[in-house]
């Protein structure tokens, strides 16, 4: 007798919804509200003692792994750091616990976006079980209580589709756009330089990035250049000059992340197994400017 298998992902997602997507109203309350989910000031500077920098990069980039490992949404990364940079915004954190919170904010964006949630007991693995389930659930009520249960944050992600259905660019080009500006995205919440930008500028400049480095190999835009930035910023209102100096960043953000991977690759430091894997939502070796 044969058995045959009749699994299925059992992952169901919502179609794109026409009325919200075409309809203006959408992306101006959007615009609206986006900054009312910034953190309230530059924490390393007036809050924080103990947390440098650095140490953020490091776990931020902890987090991006656990979210491509455990295959998450493409939001729920930049939303956990939305919660963890409103966190430490408020409230002075000691460096051990900087990476209890980095679950916290996981578990909790997880749910928010997530058909099937991360449990408190696969990311207390992920910390080499260095937390326990009942630490991580005590303060996931501290995190919601210091962000006033306010957890709906609008992230770069919210505007990805707005800001693509307006350009003039060949349909079939949209996936990798899409997917290119997703990786410029993740890259930007791993920075704790655009922490304080409204997310439709890193949005709207990670688009014109995608375009720009794509536009070297194919034709995936009729605009370039100037006319492009212009056409972007129309449509989130953006500065121009502010625009333009955004996508810059992201950009050098880009190539510094390339250079690490190439040195990581020539020290020999990760294994042929590591190399392979895509520490963001687009592999950043797949990505040319």
């Amino acid at each position: 007798m044969e058995l045959l298998c009749c699994e299925v992902d059992p992952v169901r997602r919502a179609v794109p919804d026409a009325n919200l997507l075409y309809d203006d109203r959408v992306l101006q309350n959007l615009l609206t509200i986006e900054e009312r989910y910034l953190p309230q000031c530059s924490y390393f500077k007036c809050v924080q003692k103990d947390i440098q920098p650095y140490m953020r990069r490091m776990v931020a980039t902890w987090m991006l792994e656990v979210c491509e490992e455990q295959k998450c949404e493409e939001e729920v990364f930049p939303l956990a750091m939305n919660y963890l940079d409103r966190f430490l915004a408020g409230v002075p954190t000691p460096k051990t616990h900087l990476q209890l919170l980095g679950a916290v904010c996981m578990f909790l964006a997880s749910k928010l976006k997530e058909t099937i949630p991360l449990t408190a007991e696969k990311l207390c693995i992920y910390t080499d079980n260095s937390i326990k389930p009942q630490e991580l659930l005590e303060w996931e009520l501290v995190v919601l209580g210091k962000l006033k249960w306010n957890l709906a944050a609008v992230t770069p992600h919210d505007f990805i589709e707005h800001i693509l259905r307006k350009l003039p660019q060949p349909s079939e080009k949209l996936s990798l756009i899409r997917k290119h500006a997703q990786t410029f995205i993740a890259l930007c919440a791993t920075d704790f330089k655009f922490a304080m930008y409204p997310p439709s500028m890193i949005a709207t400049g990670s688009v014109g990035a995608a375009i720009c480095g794509l536009q070297q190999d194919e034709d995936v835009s009729s605009l370039t250049g100037d006319a492009l930035v212009d056409l972007l910023a129309k449509i989130t209102n953006t500065d121009v000059d502010c625009l333009k100096a955004c996508q810059e960043q992201i950009e050098v953000v880009l190539l510094n992340s390339l250079q690490q991977f190439r040195q990581d690759q020539g020290d020999g430091s990760k294994s042929e197994d590591e190399l392979d894997q895509a520490s963001t939502p687009t592999d950043v070796r797949d990505i040319d400017l």
